[in-house]
């Protein structure tokens, strides 16, 4: 891959891969690992016959395993984050932080696939295809993370 093709992906597809890898990892420390080690291996790709699509998603999938990757690295080692210390964590004054902080608490499944859905806009048969399983999987891990989401958010069965 050319280093202007590399920029390019960068510049097309590169808040994705950020958003998604700080979904996944929780802070931005290790989205911005993620990010930088996605980046640096699409580099290493031979990529000309790959279209817009095809990188898309092999971003993606790279970054998801990446993410896995440093998971079991943390079982292995566990660290202390930043943002697990107080005066270090910012304030989230306005409903759309207190909705994705509530995302944050969930499971990493359902929270994976409320971003994928919710903050990239892909179907749910989009995300089967990125995660390797059936579609009915990701249509339940939807309806379970609205739920869980219900609870954490204090919604009531009036509230549309």
């Amino acid at each position: 891959m050319t280093e202007q093709a590399l920029c390019d992906a960068m510049a097309e597809h590169g808040g994705a891969v950020y958003r998604l890898a700080l979904c996944r990892m929780q802070n931005d420390a290790d989205a911005e690992d993620v990010y930088q080690d996605v980046f640096l291996r699409l580099f290493q790709q031979e990529t000309e016959t790959w279209d817009s699509s095809h990188i898309h998603a092999w971003l993606l999938r790279t970054a998801l395993n990446r993410c896995a990757d440093l998971h079991r690295f943390r079982l292995r080692r566990p660290v202390l984050s930043l943002e697990d210390i107080p005066e270090w964590s910012g304030p989230a004054d306005d409903r759309a932080a207190e909705l994705w902080d509530a995302v944050a608490r969930l499971p990493e499944k359902l929270r994976t696939a409320v971003h994928l859905h919710y903050a990239e806009g892909y179907s749910t048969d989009e995300i089967a295809g990125l995660l390797e399983v059936p579609s009915a999987t990701i249509r339940t891990r939807l309806r379970r993370a609205r739920i869980k989401l219900k609870d954490l958010l204090g919604g009531n069965e009036d509230e549309p």
